[in-house]
């Protein structure tokens, strides 16, 4: 156990004796005295620093406040220490401590070396040592950097470089949520903890029948959280680990049935603190270059032979752009949504295409209006615009509305269900398994659908390029499915997307469990039909709503030739 003689490792420690009393090897660089000085022995801590300052001042020697702390802090760390062993061997188990530092190879084989020869040898590992330098990036210096990543990166490569690999049951490695969702001041934290996950995986593909697991650990309710820190993550809605509950999820995490786990997240996401604006407006331009074989989601969207981008998977990509700009602030809306020309994976398929985001408007802690559009250039230099729209960002999305006109009465008039809406034959729809599944048509008159809807989520693979954040463009293109069995079940006919005079986000749509969809037609021509979609719980609450929907009717011929 590196760090495992004193705070949350040891609490970790302590907790897993408890379950399982073996034998443990704890790692620290503190010294463990054998016996305090005569002056500090029978003294509690409120009193242990006076006691230091006249043992100094009997010497000669002057009681400076770095000179006292440090004395103290020698004394009251050796105590917590042997207060670690005590315990560890109340439980039946046995415990040595050894003070080394990780990162010093030559050391830690050393004195690791004279324990295994009457302890046994080392099956397990976990790595919980660590250092912070928290400071924005401009202000790091190499000293600070070489200080937390040693720690966790060296530090791991020596454990391991200690140990006979093939006999290894157990390797945990302690990294941090800075290393999954990244923090403003911990960029090298971040880094030392991504590469602690990333070694995880690798680990375990080399020595399968090993227990790996890299826990993301939140903020723990230790001492490093001084009441300050707890007022900022309780405005950063971020939640504290209890050491208790923490040290028993460690227990948890070793369990065979978590054994192929080999990363997991314990712990609030970092939601980055929202910025102060300057008053400059300035245009932002990205460029991706899509393919099919990254985007596996595309060949359950094929229209006319070829994979089509869904209009919901172009919005999408402009909402996470956004969001990713500016830290804090969601989508809220976002109006005037076109369709141009659609994005086909064939041979037409640009090399890559530009997202141009245009700062509209902004207020400080408040919200930020943008205007976006996706365009691409042919091989002949022309430009053609794809995507357009205007977008609200807002630090605070207003509370969830209901929908007073909700009606979940089932009517009987299309008793399809699941599957029988998808790639059946005739007029059914085209959308395969990854923008499935209308379960079943609760209702239907000549003013309005409502449909019974499950998402089954899809894997960060198959997601590919369009990952579901706070949007979800797969649910978004489920909602709209609505339409097209009202236009079939009325007018035999199918409809795509068009344009979209507004869409307001309440709450993320949730998958893998049912949720319902609303459609309230506003009017229909023979080429064009326009509607409402809510989108929302059985109990009416509102997790979206796409307001003047305009969609463009297709003869069932033309969709399938």
């Amino acid at each position: 156990m590196s760090g495992g003689a004193k705070g949350i490792t040891a609490e970790c420690t302590i907790r897993l004796a408890q379950q399982q009393p073996c034998k443990f090897i704890l790692l620290g660089r503190s010294e463990l005295l054998e016996t305090e000085p005569d002056y500090a022995q029978n003294s509690d801590e409120s009193a242990l620093k006076k006691c230091i300052m006249e043992n100094l001042l009997s010497q000669g020697e002057k009681p400076t406040p770095m000179n006292v702390q440090k004395i103290y802090n020698k004394i009251t760390s050796s105590r917590e220490i042997k207060k670690t062993l005590a315990a560890i061997e109340k439980t039946g188990a046995k415990a040595e401590y050894i003070s080394v530092d990780v990162t010093d190879t030559q050391a830690l084989q050393e004195k690791l070396a004279t324990a295994v020869q009457h302890l046994g040898p080392i099956t397990g590992i976990i790595h919980g040592a660590g250092n912070l330098a928290d400071k924005l990036i401009e202000k790091k210096t190499e000293d600070d950097f070489e200080k937390v990543y040693t720690a966790k990166v060296q530090g791991l490569e020596n454990l391991l470089a200690c140990v006979n690999l093939n006999q290894l049951q157990h390797l945990v490695l302690f990294s941090s949520v800075t290393g999954f969702y990244g923090n403003p001041g911990q960029s090298d934290y971040a880094i030392a903890n991504e590469i602690l996950n990333k070694s995880a995986h690798i680990f375990k593909q080399t020595y399968p029948s090993c227990h790996v697991v890299a826990i993301n650990w939140g903020a723990w309710d230790s001492g490093m959280v001084t009441a300050e820190l707890k007022k900022i993550f309780q405005e950063r809605k971020i939640d504290i680990i209890p050491i208790a509950v923490g040290a028993q999820m460690l227990v948890k995490e070793m369990d065979n049935t978590n054994h192929a786990t080999a990363q997991v997240v314990i712990g609030s996401p970092l939601v980055p603190m929202a910025t102060e604006f300057d008053s400059e407006l300035r245009t932002h331009r990205i460029r991706r270059q899509m393919t099919l074989e990254a985007n596996p989601f595309l060949h359950d969207h094929t229209i006319a032979g070829s994979p089509v981008l869904p209009a919901t998977c172009a919005m999408t990509w402009i909402i996470n752009a956004c969001e990713q700009l500016y830290p804090g602030y969601r989508l809220f809306n976002y109006q005037d949504f076109k369709v141009l020309k659609g994005i086909t994976f064939n041979e037409t398929l640009a090399k890559e295409h530009l997202l141009e985001i245009e700062e509209i408007s902004k207020v400080n802690l408040g919200k930020i209006e943008l205007k976006a559009r996706i365009s691409s250039k042919n091989p002949e230099g022309r430009i053609h615009f794809h995507f357009s729209a205007q977008l609200n960002l807002q630090l605070e999305i207003p509370d969830v509305p209901t929908y007073e006109s909700l009606n979940l009465e089932e009517d009987n008039i299309i008793t399809a269900t699941g599957k029988d809406f998808y790639q059946n034959g005739g007029a059914t729809l085209f959308h395969g398994p990854a923008f499935q599944e209308i379960k079943r048509v609760l209702n239907i008159s000549p003013e309005k659908i409502t449909t019974e809807c499950l998402w089954p989520e899809l894997t960060p693979q198959e997601q590919g390029q369009f990952p579901v954040q706070w949007v979800n463009p797969y649910t978004t293109d489920l909602s709209m499915h609505a339409l097209w069995v009202w236009t079939q079940h009325f007018h035999e006919e199918g409809c795509l997307p068009g344009k979209v005079e507004k869409f307001e986000q309440f709450a993320m749509i949730p998958h893998n469990e049912t949720f319902y969809v609303s459609c309230e037609v506003l009017a229909k021509t023979p080429s064009s039909a326009i509607a409402n979609f809510i989108i929302h719980d059985r109990q009416g609450k509102i997790y979206s709503r796409m307001l003047g929907a305009h969609a463009i009717i297709w003869s069932m011929k033309m969709l399938r030739s």
